[in-house]
Formats: C-alpha cells, structure tokens, sequence
C-alpha cells in the first residue's frame, strides 16, 4: 500500500517540477521565474522529505534545511530589489 502513495506522491511533484520549470523557461518577467525557483526548491525539499520518510532515515536533513534557508533567503532579497526599484 505505501508503494502505491510514493509513485502517486513522485508523479505529483515530478508533473509541478515540470510547470515550475516551464514557467521558469518561458516567465514573461523576473518575478515569475523567481518565484517558479522558490517553488522548485520547494518540490525538491518535498522530494527530499518524502525519501526521509518512506526510507524512515534523517540523511538529507542538513540538505534540507540548506535548500529551504537558500529559497527563504533569495525569494526575500528579489522582493526588496523589486520594492526598492518601484
């Protein structure tokens, strides 16, 4: 029965990577491909939390909290860039 939740759970976040990555690729402005690349780090930290927890392990925890400070942190210095310019 869990075999069934992972491959529902990895085609779910492989079909949003693969949106992210197109509105990353053809985003008409810069702020929509930076917020297609804070939804990608999201993907792979729900990735990475979901090996976690179908391999009942905390290997990828340092990693995943990296992936999360570098999203929180990029998103937050575009948005003052953005704001400062207007």
């Amino acid at each position: 029965m869990m075999d069934i939740f992972v491959v529902i759970v990895a085609v779910m976040l492989a079909l949003a990577a693969a949106g992210a990555i197109f509105r990353i690729a053809r985003g008409p402005s810069i702020l929509d491909r930076v917020l297609a690349a804070d939804v990608l780090l999201t993907i792979v930290g729900a990735a990475l939390a979901t090996d976690m927890i179908v391999n009942r392990n905390l290997n990828y925890l340092a990693l995943l909290v990296s992936i999360s400070l570098i999203g929180f942190i990029g998103s937050v210095t575009v948005a003052r860039f953005v704001t400062d310019r207007r």
